[in-house]
């Protein structure tokens, strides 16, 4: 055989080597990546499912408080159908605070056990989704930088793998809040 034939067969397969390593790597950080987008519409979805019970307890001591609730309402409708980085969720945030506001304004329903549990479930998930978008952002980082990094810039394109973006989710990676289970409040 022919000396220079063997080399370039040893340099094709070393090359093949070398972009199937690329690839699966690729793949991975990017799994990662939807993994961060999936842990944000979760939680999102249960702040959108919390919002309605919040709702229905204040209802109960403050219902002639039917501006907020209405603004919290139409909020969280903006919320579940746009998109999270278009303002919405922004909006609901500032409606919501001013709905927890109302518990200062009503000694009763600030001492509801109801009332409080649902303020501690939504601080929770306040505190979750901050920590998903925290994930997320350094999973999108870390396959950005794998993707531009040499010698997979190379073939990150060839491959399929565009950039990913920080703070986004599309209409495919978003969720839709379906049926949110409903508490009434008793008197």
């Amino acid at each position: 055989m022919d000396l220079g034939f063997i080399v370039v067969i040893g340099v094709a397969v070393l090359l093949a080597i070398l972009v199937v390593g690329i690839y699966n790597n690729l793949v991975g950080l990017r799994q990662n990546v939807k993994q961060g987008v999936a842990d944000i519409d979760a939680q999102l979805r249960q702040r959108h499912d919390l919002v309605p019970n919040l709702v229905e307890t204040v209802k109960g001591y403050a219902g002639h408080e039917a501006e907020t609730l209405e603004a919290v309402i139409a909020a969280r409708n903006d919320a579940a159908r746009g998109s999270p980085d278009s303002g919405s969720e922004q909006g609901l945030r500032v409606a919501l605070d001013k709905l927890l506001a109302l518990g200062e304004a009503y000694p009763d329903l600030k001492a509801s056990a109801n009332f409080q549990e649902l303020q501690t479930e939504l601080a929770d998930i306040e505190d979750k989704l901050a920590a998903a978008r925290r994930a997320l952002n350094a999973a999108v980082s870390r396959f950005n930088t794998a993707r531009e990094s040499f010698p997979a810039v190379l073939f990150a394109g060839a491959l399929g793998f565009d950039e990913a973006d920080f703070h986004r989710l599309d209409d495919s990676e978003r969720g839709k809040v379906d049926q949110v289970p409903q508490v009434a409040f008793q008197d």
